[in-house]
């Protein structure tokens, strides 16, 4: 089975990051997996969506034009991709930033207030980190204990912001549990 993931924000969300690490556990995991960003010459502040591809197959191409799901974290993103998520996937959306919803009766619509949450969890700069754990809450691709081991490994050269980002995994876990 194939699952095409789009994240989607702008630079500076950690967007490329987020997919990376699913990306990464996917692998661990035994997948195969193909990881694919695509960003505006802007960076930070500019668009930035990446495209992660897990299968239990080979890939036969990673460019991939109707992903299963969407995490959106930012209104335009939600705007530009929400329409080619196909039925039956999940559209994840970052509820700080995004006040409208995808208008779509054929998907999983999971709405998370990411940036309060990170924020509460002790910086802005982890909300990719919750919505990366709420959506594999959503989602079941990995296991979560292995993406958190993969976050840890990633963040091993800033130690000190391992427990801030376990912290924020957890609520993003959390929140997806208990609604």
């Amino acid at each position: 089975m194939q699952t095409e993931i789009k994240f989607a924000g702008f630079g500076g969300q950690g967007i490329l990051l987020s997919a990376k690490l699913l990306a990464y556990a996917a692998m661990k995991q035994g997948s195969f997996v193909a990881w694919v960003p695509s960003y505006g010459p802007e960076m930070r502040g500019g668009t930035a969506y990446c495209t992660v591809v897990i299968s239990d197959k080979l890939i036969g191409s990673p460019i991939i034009k109707n992903p299963t799901h969407l995490v959106a974290m930012n209104l335009p993103s939600l705007e530009k991709f929400a329409g080619d998520v196909k039925p039956g996937g999940i559209v994840f959306i970052n509820g700080s930033l995004i006040p409208v919803r995808s208008n779509r009766e054929d998907i999983i619509e999971l709405v998370v207030p990411i940036n309060e949450i990170a924020t509460a969890a002790g910086s802005i700069r982890a909300a990719n980190i919750v919505a990366l754990a709420a959506f594999n809450a959503k989602a079941k691709l990995v296991d979560p204990d292995l993406l958190k081991k993969c976050i840890k490994e990633e963040f091993a050269a800033k130690a000190k912001i391992i427990p801030l980002n376990m912290k924020a995994f957890d609520e993003g876990v959390k929140i997806v549990e208990n609604s």
